[in-house]
């Protein structure tokens, strides 16, 4: 999994579009191999994103959790502190 793309479900506040979005464009750039992509693909490119970005929406949306909702910030300050621990 492209270290980019964090999970979005569960969190409060909820994932917003912008953030399904840009997990969404960094899955399409892993796939196709392209950071950006040609002007003959730039088409196919951005609809594969906006495919991937409603399908993670619709998931993201419909899935159901018995757990409370996890903190950004807290998870936020989790990560750093992995960072910190693994590259120390």
């Amino acid at each position: 999994m492209c270290r980019n793309i964090r999970p979005l479900f569960n969190f409060e506040p909820p994932a917003t579009d912008d953030e399904i979005r840009a997990s969404s464009l960094q899955f399409v750039r892993k796939v196709s191999g392209f950071t950006r992509p040609s002007q003959a693909n730039a088409e196919a490119f951005e609809r594969a994103v906006d495919e991937v970005a409603e399908a993670a929406r619709q998931l993201i949306h419909s899935l159901r959790s018995a757990a409370p909702p996890r903190d950004r910030e807290t998870e936020a300050l989790r990560a750093r502190d992995r960072a910190r621990r693994r590259f120390a």
